[in-house]
């Protein structure tokens, strides 16, 4: 569905006015979700992040996951502006 958006954002309507803006938040959040399973992944098969967080819900985990969600938000915010012009 977020896919779907940015890509009728970004081929059907070309990113005119507020959907520049919108195909990158779609972006953004497709990649995100794509990053929060990579992680997801690497605490599962990970010897080393297995040991930390076992069943994942440990706060090694957690915290990873809150990077993550932290970066991709500021990153989204820092390319929304950028996407103004």
């Amino acid at each position: 569905m977020i896919l779907t958006v940015a890509i009728v954002a970004r081929y059907a309507l070309h990113q005119a006015g507020a959907w520049r803006r919108i195909y990158v938040v779609c972006a953004a959040v497709a990649l995100y979700l794509n990053v929060f399973v990579g992680v997801t992944q690497a605490f599962l098969k990970v010897p080393a992040l297995t040991a930390l967080a076992p069943t994942q819900t440990e706060p090694p985990f957690a915290v990873a996951q809150l990077v993550v969600l932290g970066l991709f938000i500021a990153l989204t915010i820092v390319a929304t502006k950028k996407a103004r012009g």
